[in-house]
Parts: C-alpha cells; sequence; structure tokens
C-alpha cells in the first residue's frame, strides 16, 4: 500500500510541476518593458491570440529604443534599401507568436520587398533557451548556413524552419540532422554546413545577436517595426499581420 501512495504521490508532485512550468511560461510570454510593466491578456481567438491594444502587442521594445534599430551585423535583409517603407522583425525560430506572423504574412511581405515596395529585415535572436537549446541550435544553423550559401539560401532556410516550426511545448526538439536536412533542403551544401551546424560555429554570433537585441530594448518576439516605430495594429496576431502587409502595400 505504501509503494501505492508513493506512486500516486510521485504523479500528483510531477503534474503540479508540470502546472508551474506552464504557468512561469506563460509569464514569461506576458511581460513587457518599458518605464511600467504592463500585463498583455493573451487568449485564442479564432486561431490567434487577442490583443490588447494599449499594449505593445508586436513584442517587448521601448519606442525611444527604436531609433537606435537601424542597422544590425545579425540579420537578413531582402529588399532595396531605397525602398519607401522598412520593416524589421526580431524573432525567435522557437517562437510560436513568430510563427503566427510569418505563416501569416511572411510570403506577401517578401513579395513586396522583391517589388521594391519595403526592405524587410529579419533579426533573429535567442528568448526561449530556457526551453531547451532548438533556439540557440536553430540561429546557430542559420548564420552557418548564410555564410556558407548566402542570403538567398539562408532566406530559404529561414522560411523552412517556420514552415516546420517545433511547438514549444515539446520536451524533444529537432536535433542537428534535422537542422543539416532543413539547409540542404533549402539549397546548402551539406559538406559545407553540417559541421559548422554540429560544432555550433557561430555561437559567438548567436549570443552576439541576442545582446544585440537587447542593448536595442527588445526583450520579446516578435517584435515587429514598421519604419522605426512599434507596429501593433491589430487583435490577433493574424491581424498584425494582415495590417502590416495593407501598410506597405
Amino acid at each position: 500500500m505504501s509503494v501505492s501512495r508513493s506512486k500516486a504521490q510521485e504523479r500528483a508532485e510531477r503534474h503540479a510541476a508540470a502546472q508551474a512550468a506552464a504557468r512561469r511560461r506563460e509569464r514569461r510570454r506576458n511581460l513587457l518593458t518599458g518605464l511600467a510593466v504592463v500585463a498583455v491578456i493573451a487568449a485564442l481567438v479564432g486561431g490567434g491570440f487577442l490583443i490588447n491594444r494599449a499594449n505593445d502587442s508586436a513584442g517587448a521594445i521601448e519606442d525611444a529604443a527604436a531609433s537606435g534599430t537601424a542597422s544590425s551585423d545579425h540579420s537578413l535583409a531582402v529588399g532595396s534599401a531605397d525602398a519607401p517603407h522598412s520593416i524589421v522583425i526580431y524573432e525567435d525560430f522557437l517562437c510560436p507568436l513568430c510563427g503566427i506572423v510569418e505563416q501569416t504574412a511572411g510570403e506577401r511581405l517578401t513579395a513586396l520587398a522583391e517589388a521594391g515596395k519595403v526592405r524587410l529585415e529579419y533579426r533573429p535572436m535567442v528568448v526561449l533557451d530556457r526551453l531547451g537549446p532548438y533556439s540557440a541550435d536553430a540561429l546557430n544553423a542559420f548564420f552557418v548556413v548564410q555564410d556558407a550559401a548566402g542570403d538567398e539560401v539562408a532566406k530559404a532556410f529561414h522560411d523552412l524552419l517556420f514552415a516546420d516550426q517545433p511547438s514549444e511545448s515539446q520536451t524533444t526538439f529537432p536535433d542537428a540532422d534535422w537542422l543539416v536536412q532543413k539547409a540542404v533542403e533549402a539549397g546548402a551544401d551539406e559538406d559545407e554546413v553540417r559541421a559548422g551546424i554540429e560544432d555550433d560555429a557561430r555561437a559567438d554570433d548567436v549570443a552576439a545577436a541576442t545582446k544585440a537585441a537587447g542593448a536595442a530594448g527588445v526583450t520579446g518576439t516578435p517584435t515587429i517595426l514598421l519604419d522605426g516605430q512599434v507596429f501593433r495594429d491589430g487583435r490577433t496576431y493574424e491581424e498584425v499581420a494582415d495590417n502590416l502587409v495593407a501598410a506597405v502595400q
């Protein structure tokens, strides 16, 4: 009987720990910075998340810091620097809200960038490292691919990482072999990227990109800047993405 009670107690403790971890993840997701910390109320609405318009719905960044994000040594840009609009997106490859923005607007924004209507710049960073190594591993792989195969292949790799994005709630994440497979699918040469992906060759750049984002005031993803200002137009992340496209068409 004591063994039975012990197992039941262990199950209860595991359940309580899982609930506590879920609460911690939710609290972290809702943090915003500025002169004050405000709560963002998130709930599923029509397949998306409800956004309080009074808050910074597109990430965590102070408006005053936006002017300091004009350039980056750790980014991927699509489109002409002379385009009439600029969009900067800070993102984490594991961030589900980043995935919503990318799946909703990614192709359309890319097409607009290629048509000369906007300069689109992705600045990936690591935010969700507390959940495991995937965020940093994916960003390392992104930099390896960009260095070895160029921006066009890196963009294809970027898009594949979001198209096949793992869930942040899973306990086992894709490994180096999976990242190599995606890199090759994007157009990279396996011999040129495997060692760098397996050995975390760009770990310093991963740290530098994340540090630079933090220095700019970014503490959450996705953070979206349109023409240097935080973009927050929408009640759901789908709406934010749709309205972002409409703003630069």
